[in-house]
């Protein structure tokens, strides 16, 4: 294993030096771990949602290799923007399913049913609301709950991308947690901003 993690990082920072030839190299060593951050995504959707795990991973592919700046640092970060990507492709396709269904009342949702994958897009859309939100508070704590609920990283796995120690991804991890479930809570309330 640690030949490969080699290879991919290697690959990463050819793929960075302008070698497109080490992207295509470079996907079928991390497709199978693409595969497994993209069924975790779509675990957390409805379960007849039109996404397969292939169409995401070639959906995320087509979006990284569209990148032309990105500098890797090391592969736990690439899957960590491969994860990002692959929210971004849910939300933007839950957003077209909503768009085709207007009209309908907002849903107020729980973080435990989020965190438990259940209930339709809307709750995926109040995620995505709600990590912005996030960002603009602490945009590390943000990225943090990316890498953990999205990309499936542990604890030490998300402190290397993050360049941090594991006690400060539980503390962020704690306390972003409560901020998701009070701005979620605060859901469709009048007052509520």
């Amino acid at each position: 294993m640690p030949a490969r993690a080699d290879d991919v990082t290697r690959l990463l920072n050819e793929w960075s030096g302008g070698d497109r030839a080490a992207l295509d190299a470079l996907i079928p060593l991390v497709h199978q771990e693409l595969r497994r951050v993209a069924a975790r995504h779509l675990r957390r959707e409805r379960s007849d949602h039109t996404l397969q795990a292939t169409a995401l991973v070639n959906e995320a592919y087509l979006r990284l290799a569209d990148q032309r700046t990105t500098h890797w640092q090391n592969r736990l970060q690439f899957y960590a923007v491969a994860s990002r990507l692959m929210r971004r492709i849910l939300i933007d396709h839950a957003r077209r399913r909503q768009a085709a269904r207007r009209g309908s009342a907002p849903h107020r949702i729980e973080l435990e049913d989020v965190e438990a994958g259940r209930g339709p897009d809307f709750d995926l859309l109040a995620l995505d609301e709600a990590l912005d939100a996030l960002a603009l508070q602490d945009d590390r704590q943000a990225r943090m709950v990316e890498m953990r609920y999205f990309g499936g990283l542990s604890v030490e796995e998300t402190a290397e991308a993050l360049q941090v120690s594991a006690s400060t991804v539980k503390s962020d991890w704690r306390l972003a947690r409560a901020w998701l479930r009070r701005f979620l809570a605060g859901r469709g309330e009048p007052d509520s901003a």
